[in-house]
């Protein structure tokens, strides 16, 4: 059985982006910003969603005449070459277990907040449940992403509708008052908080009239993702300022903390904990699909593309993803620097799926496309959303050269494995 289950509908799309973008990264990434741009923060965060528009629209563009499971893998391969598919679907593998353990250990510090618990153990079991959500159906982990996402909603609404009558202007200050090489810099470090948008689209196939409402849902994303965004950093500055910010550890809570009171470290930990448990399963889901999609092109062993004949998963995939994983539990503790490397697997992703995007718009459609942009209009856009991926990796280089030689000798033993089965397959 090769069929996956068509079980997400748009608020499962809306949420699988918006739950990835909003993320953890909310409750720690406006400490560096403040730190580099004070107020300006808040005009780096209306730039860092620039470049996201290119890639959200070359996404949309893609779904709406071609959706497909493992969608960051298919399309490059399909529009592109079958070795770009294979070398982007690789290094997201080394990202996606980072991601993963850098997650799981994240929940299990957040959560020695309220419980003493083993770190290892916490880690551990947090990822084989999230592994499990979806193992037994998209359904049950869409619903679940969908119940997460509400209830993190809910205590950052909370904290905006608390913080909001007690906004100071003159503690925010002028966003300007570092000037704009500093808020240019601080870009770079705010793009983070969009990256993951366009989740959806890696399960494609298990949406339901994905062509119409995959580009609905990025939409919906972004904007969602924009505007609470946008309401948490203004809050956030206008209850402690930008110096305080940038001299705490947890920004969100020390600002919450001024209107919640003693209320800030249950509301707000448990908004934490929610949140990394919805990006863990959008990631599960996300790097499944990824692996299940490379198994079904023949780049890996044909067993992952296997599909559970009950629950209409890719049950392989999601077990060797797992397993993954776990492994990534005995990597060493410093995975801080993994973590830097995710970024350049992710602008590589974008960079090649904007270029695919722009040789879909020269081919014939199906006749059951629908295209969110005239084909010209769109190979102007894939092309503006390379050149910002490359512009965006080339900026890190300044920042630490190290993560991009970690992902390019990542991707060389990926091409070896790529030539060797190639000719065990030959020979035999």
């Amino acid at each position: 059985m090769t069929e996956l289950k068509k079980g997400v509908g748009l608020i499962g799309v809306v949420t699988l982006g918006a739950g990835v973008a909003i993320g953890v990264s909310v409750f720690t990434v406006f400490q560096p910003a403040a730190q580099v741009a004070g107020s300006g923060l808040l005009i780096a965060l209306a730039l860092a969603a620039i470049p996201m528009l290119p890639f959200a629209l070359a996404y949309a563009y893609l779904a709406g005449i071609d959706p497909v499971s493992g969608a960051s893998y298919e399309w490059p391969r399909r529009y592109l070459h079958p070795v770009v598919g294979f070398g982007i679907a690789w290094m997201r593998i080394l990202a996606n277990v980072g991601v993963q353990v850098l997650l799981a250990q994240v929940f299990a510090h957040y959560l020695a907040m309220l419980v003493d618990l083993p770190v290892k153990l916490v880690m551990a079991t947090t990822i084989s449940l999230v592994f499990a959500l979806n193992y037994i159906g998209i359904t049950v982990a869409a619903r679940v992403q969908t119940v997460l996402m509400a209830l993190l909603l809910v205590a950052l609404a909370l904290f905006v509708a608390t913080g909001a009558p007690l906004v100071s202007m003159e503690r925010i200050g002028s966003p300007l008052a570092q000037g704009w090489p500093a808020i240019g810099a601080c870009v770079v470090l705010m793009i983070s908080l969009f990256l993951g948008i366009e989740s959806a689209v890696e399960i494609g196939e298990e949406v339901q009239n994905g062509r119409k409402l995959i580009p609905l849902g990025i939409a919906y994303a972004v904007g969602l993702t924009t505007l609470v965004y946008g309401l948490v950093a203004i809050v956030a500055l206008g209850l402690v300022g930008p110096q305080a910010l940038a001299d705490s550890s947890v920004p969100i809570l020390d600002a919450a903390k001024v209107s919640l009171g003693r209320w800030a470290v249950p509301i707000i930990v448990t908004a934490a904990l929610v949140s990394i448990l919805k990006s863990m399963n959008a990631n599960a889901l996300v790097f499944s699909r990824s692996i299940f999609a490379m198994a079904r092109g023949g780049e890996l062993p044909p067993v992952l593309a296997r599909v559970h004949p009950r629950f209409e998963t890719p049950s392989a995939a999601i077990l060797a993803c797992w397993a993954c994983a776990m492994g990534g539990l005995f990597l060493p503790s410093s995975l801080v620097f993994l973590l830097l490397a995710v970024n350049v697997p992710t602008m590589l992703k974008y960079c090649a799926c904007s270029l695919s995007a722009v040789r879909a718009s020269r081919l014939p459609m199906p006749d059951t496309a629908r295209p969110l942009l005239a084909p010209a209009l769109i190979r102007i856009v894939g092309l503006a959303g390379a050149l910002a991926a490359v512009a965006i990796i080339l900026a890190g280089l300044e920042a630490d050269w190290r993560p991009h030689v970690l992902v390019l000798g990542w991707l060389v033993l990926g091409l070896v494995y790529r030539a060797v089965a190639a000719g065990l397959r030959k020979a035999g």
